[in-house]
């Protein structure tokens, strides 16, 4: 639903186990490292435990496209069985023909060994993974011990995972399954990601389905943090309706209260407010409570209640109606609780001081600009408060392209398709909106920290041209860059489905157009072409060797940028551009 509009290929945040997302952390690579070495040395056994949702089934989809060639795996995910069904999934798994019968251990077993010493003899290894560990039976777990004694006398027969949640430790810390814990030759436990890690995570996600931007801004991705404890799982359900939320309020950048707002949809009002909000927040009464009592006994005394120091509650003072602004939060229709509010407060200072270091960095320390322009940027902006919308900035974007917009039930760029147009959102330079050369909705804030939605409609070295409500404004960059923090939408014209990917060594109908337009910009010469439907290895390299000239990612794949590039070299009729070529 909401992919098309921040520019994905796929839906980010999916909770199944797909190991092209796995984000590696520290963490994540110890474990791996260990998996591995449990199947590339003959270590015998390996335990690898986690929290629910910490990542553990993704990591085996990731160990199983890192197994070597010479290794069989045996992957039991529903170890919920009796010893003979635990034996007898082992067989199926390796492809071992069923025993006459199934309910002997002795003939299971028996056939597993055969199997076993065979496969060793011919230089494989046989590799057991056993995912949801802790849910085995005390006597399948006796016999997975058993299992071990399966040996030369130089090396073990078989190399064995198991993989659980931290209850799999204690079951396996009984005094009567010492034996089997004894064996085990390496033990690992999965930690919740950092908040540097979810960070890092979230955008890792982002890239993976194909985004180009920073769609959660750092105070969104901290916010998700303190909302997940770092859990992989809870993030993406929670990132996944932040997205959707943002989709449905056509913004662009998912913001923290977008992700407060998240939370508070997925769990129920009592499961979120214990688990989510009171999690966090029990330090903070835990300290209220100490301080209260501090203060007590001390006003009982000589001492003044300004010579109190907690530093763990900090005294916030009221914030300011252009700091709640700045945060996107919308102040509460009824006063919340104190320690609530304070924690808000708090939350919206660290937001404010954040961004103001991001600005600081990005901007470093310009000189103050001397040029004149006859209306300052905060004033066109308090200006056109009223048209300073979103749909306000579409429909001028709309209009450039000579269709007329009016905001409607649906989305802006949903609509656009319907005029074969297409929405690409990236987070940038004015260098990078310059080489795309469209015109597009820049998210520009004033100096209280109102957030406008503006179009821009010409570009020059020196001058940026703004347009709200029919009526232009030319500004100096320096004064643009002051408001604008590199988030922009663009309108351009459709030739590929910009949710199918067109890649070198595909078959597609849309291969003729691409083939000629190479040729029309480049002068390319293909010769005969056997196959016209078939993007071949020539112009494969044509297309590469086009986006290495343009500046784009060398990789042959047709995307979005690379087809606007495209249609500016065609100068394609009827084509607004930001920037006039001679």
């Amino acid at each position: 639903m909401y992919t098309s509009f921040f520019g994905l290929n796929e839906k980010p945040f999916s909770i199944t186990p797909d190991p092209r997302y796995l984000y590696m952390s520290a963490r994540h690579t110890e474990a791996l490292a260990h998996l591995v070495y449990g199947i590339t040395e003959s270590g015998g056994f390996i335990q690898l435990t986690g929290e629910v949702g910490t990542g553990k089934t993704t990591l085996i989809r990731g160990l199983l496209q890192q197994l070597p060639e010479n290794a069989d795996i045996a992957l039991v995910l529903n170890p919920q069985l009796s010893r003979s069904e635990f034996l007898a999934v082992i067989l199926e798994e390796l492809g071992i023909p069923p025993v006459n019968n199934p309910e002997s251990i002795k003939e299971l077993h028996s056939a597993l060994n055969v199997y076993l010493l065979e496969n060793h003899s011919r230089g494989r290894r046989t590799v057991l993974i056993v995912d949801e560990a802790q849910n085995l039976a005390i006597d399948v777990l006796e016999q997975i011990r058993l299992l071990t004694n399966l040996e030369t006398a130089q090396t073990k027969l078989l190399q064995i995972t198991l993989i659980g949640q931290p209850e799999l430790r204690q079951v396996l810390s009984r005094n009567d399954l010492r034996q089997l814990s004894q064996r085990i030759t390496g033990r690992y436990h999965l930690e919740p990601l950092s908040k540097k890690d979810t960070s890092e995570y979230i955008q890792h996600r982002i890239a993976v389905a194909g985004g180009n931007g920073a769609i959660f801004s750092p105070a969104a991705c901290r916010e998700a943090f303190k909302l997940s404890h770092g859990v992989p799982r809870i993030i993406n359900v929670i990132c996944d309706r932040a997205l959707l939320a943002a989709y449905t309020q056509e913004e662009l950048m998912v913001t923290p209260a977008l992700m407060r707002q998240a939370a508070r949809e997925i769990y129920d009002n009592g499961q979120y407010n214990e688990s989510v909000w009171l999690r966090w927040q029990k330090p903070l009464i835990a300290s209220a409570l100490v301080a209260a009592l501090m203060l007590g006994g001390w006003l009982g005394s000589s001492q003044r209640p300004d010579q109190i120091a907690d530093r763990s509650m900090p005294i916030a003072e009221p914030l300011p109606t252009e700091t709640l602004a700045l945060t996107g939060d919308e102040q509460p229709s009824e006063p919340a609780p104190a320690l609530q509010q304070e924690t808000e407060q708090s939350e919206a200072q660290e937001d404010l001081w954040e961004s103001s270091e991001e600005h600081a960095e990005s901007m470093g320390d310009p000189a103050e600009d001397n040029s004149s322009s006859t209306v300052s940027l905060d004033d066109f902006l308090l200006k056109h408060k009223d048209s300073t919308s979103t749909a306000g900035a579409f429909s001028t974007l709309f209009s450039l392209w000579g269709v007329d917009y009016t905001a409607g039930p649906g989305n802006a760029c949903d609509f656009a398709k319907e005029y074969d147009l297409s929405c690409t959102w990236q987070q940038g330079s004015l260098a990078q909106l310059q080489a795309l050369n469209r015109p597009a909705i820049l998210t520009i804030r004033d100096s209280k920290g109102g957030s406008h939605s503006v179009a821009i409609v010409k570009l020059s070295p020196t001058i940026a041209t703004l347009e709200v409500d029919q009526e232009q404004l030319d500004i100096p960059l320096a004064e643009l860059s002051a408001g604008w923090f590199g988030s922009s939408l663009l309108l351009w014209q459709l030739q590929i489905d910009p949710n199918k990917s067109l890649a070198p060594g595909e078959r597609s109908a849309d291969v003729p157009w691409l083939r000629q337009s190479i040729i029309n910009v480049r002068g390319w010469n293909p010769g005969e072409v056997t196959d016209p439907d078939y993007y071949d290895a020539a112009l494969a390299n044509e297309v590469k060797e086009y986006q290495r000239q343009r500046r784009l990612s060398v990789d042959g794949v047709i995307g979005a940028q690379t087809q606007i590039a495209i249609n500016t070299d065609l100068n394609l009729p009827n084509t607004p551009m930001l920037v006039t070529r001679n």
